[in-house]
């Protein structure tokens, strides 16, 4: 049974941005160039966002940590952490809550559990998604300790769920905590670790070369003696079932996204305090780079996600990524950076909260739109809203 939720729609042109307003209060750039004309778009397409979750819904206090993901049917699938009691992380009693929409997000199914907390240290969350190319959907997340907490004998403990119809239906979790670090980790380089999680979004699938199908998460791992984390790729080659760990991606680095270019490369950006980190793969993920920091993104410490919208080796008169973080030193003002020469350099080009705003998670509509999943906090607690972004409406510099 679905629940209809109120909707704001911008009912402007396509060709302008959307008008600011109270309760969607958004900026462009006036003086960027548009999306080519030749761009396939669908011309109905306008703005609107919904707000899925706020604080009191379904007896939970906050909601937080969103994931959002456009299968290849169309529908769009999220999961996000349910706070029931207070607004903290794990290890605080946490649900993790699934719903789906199969009208472009204008209604939502009710929420369902995909896993439930029995008290603490007996929670769940951090939830991330990815689609596999057998077509099953596999959430991977965190449960049990705290990360700060967590050792190898109390551990933070790392799972992936997997859903062979869409995310309706969900099988058991399967822990791969002791596969990606500790004394019993596959790889030697990962044994002087004392927790991991994944970091909550969208994972990815390669789509190009050698390892085309590859399935991958960025997780940050927390040293031995340490609160300092290093980034790896957690990646699996069979559709999910058996995992392997990268060598470290980037030192001193926190939650993450990789994102694949159009070359073959993968491109990694780190959560910083001032700056966004950054590094490149040439080989499926297994070694990385020289780090560096996008200067451009002066920016809290703060979890987002890259998305994919253009590509040129598919017929797109551009390439083009997207990058959601807040656009301040502050966890307010979430934003979308955009990069047309595959991360070299990125610019500023739509607010998509003006005002407190914490997590973000990106997807591609079926429609050539972008689809945002975000936190919001105007009165302290967090709320989930989605929100449609035509890309028309979005000013991409040239």
């Amino acid at each position: 049974m679905k629940k209809t939720i109120p909707i704001i729609i911008c009912f402007l042109l396509l060709s302008a941005g959307c008008k600011k307003s109270e309760s969607n209060p958004v900026a462009g750039n006036p003086d960027t160039a548009t999306i080519p004309d030749s761009t396939t778009v669908i011309d109905t397409a306008t703005f609107f966002e919904v707000r899925l979750y706020a604080p009191g819904d379904y007896g939970s206090a906050n909601w937080r940590i969103p994931a959002l993901l456009c299968l290849e049917d169309g529908t769009l699938l999220t999961v996000c952490d349910k706070r029931k009691y207070n607004e903290s992380d794990l290890p605080e009693d946490i649900d993790l809550v699934v719903s789906r929409s199969t009208d472009g997000g204008h209604t939502w199914s009710e929420p369902a559990t995909l896993v439930q907390g029995t008290g603490r240290k007996h929670g769940y969350g951090d939830a991330a998604l990815v689609q596999c190319e057998n077509g099953d959907v596999i959430c991977a997340f965190a449960g049990g300790n705290g990360y700060f907490a967590s050792s190898e004998s109390d551990p933070i403990r790392t799972y992936v769920c997997r859903s062979s119809d869409g995310g309706i239906t969900w099988g058991e979790p399967e822990d791969v905590t002791s596969q990606l670090w500790g004394s019993q980790a596959t790889q030697n380089h990962c044994k002087n670790y004392r927790g991991c999680f994944f970091s909550s979004g969208n994972g990815l699938r390669l789509r190009r070369g050698e390892h085309a199908g590859r399935i991958m998460f960025a997780v940050p791992m927390l040293r031995n003696g340490e609160n300092v984390s290093d980034n790896y790729i957690v990646y699996s080659d069979d559709n999910g079932h058996t995992w392997n760990v990268s060598y470290r991606a980037y030192q001193g680095g926190d939650e993450a996204k990789v994102m694949e270019l159009v070359d073959g490369r993968l491109l990694l950006s780190t959560r910083q305090n001032g700056a966004r980190g950054y590094n490149i793969s040439t080989n499926g993920g297994i070694n990385w780079g020289q780090q560096g920091r996008w200067n451009e993104m002066t920016t809290n410490a703060c979890n987002g996600d890259m998305l994919r919208v253009m590509a040129t080796d598919k017929g797109d008169s551009m390439n083009l990524i997207l990058h959601s973080i807040p656009n301040s030193m502050e966890r307010r003002n979430v934003s979308l950076f955009a990069t047309t020469d595959e991360g070299a350099s990125w610019r500023h080009i739509q607010t998509l909260y003006e005002g407190p705003s914490v997590y973000s998670s990106l997807t591609l509509m079926p429609n050539r739109c972008v689809g945002v999943l975000l936190e919001k906090n105007p009165n302290g607690a967090c709320e989930i809203w989605f929100q449609q972004w035509p890309i028309r409406e979005l000013k991409i510099g040239n």
